[in-house]
């Protein structure tokens, strides 16, 4: 079993910043791929970024490329998503998820968090 707490949300103007924490429990946390996931109200849910168990893979959606870095410490049990040059339409709830594989298929993943709020005003 693995718990996984969001921690790290907030309100920032846009082009401000923030990052967001995923905290791990579990002894084999190290083993999981991570994936960071966000839904706007309204909408469904949306796959952001992913990182493999030992951070050599990650992905992202185009939307945050060269703005968002996800990244992992897994002496922490511990993944970051480092969110730069927000933007209004970031605005969502952000939630972290662990899976096999670092995939963008939210239904891959078999353990999630409770999410935490991220709102950027214009």
């Amino acid at each position: 079993q693995v718990q996984l707490v969001e921690s790290g949300g907030g309100a920032v103007q846009a082009g401000g910043s923030l990052r967001l924490a995923c905290a791990a429990s579990g002894r084999t946390f190290y083993n999981y791929a991570v994936g960071w996931f966000r839904q706007a109200l309204g909408k469904e849910r949306e796959f952001a970024a992913a990182i493999n168990w030992d951070g050599s893979s990650r992905r992202y959606v185009d939307s945050v490329k060269g703005r968002f870095i996800i990244s992992r410490d897994n002496v922490e049990n511990t993944v970051y998503l480092q969110m730069n040059s927000l933007k209004p339409e970031d605005t969502a709830v952000y939630y972290c998820a662990a899976g096999d594989i670092p995939v963008t298929e939210p239904t891959e993943y078999d353990y999630w968090g409770q999410g935490t709020q991220v709102t950027v005003s214009s």
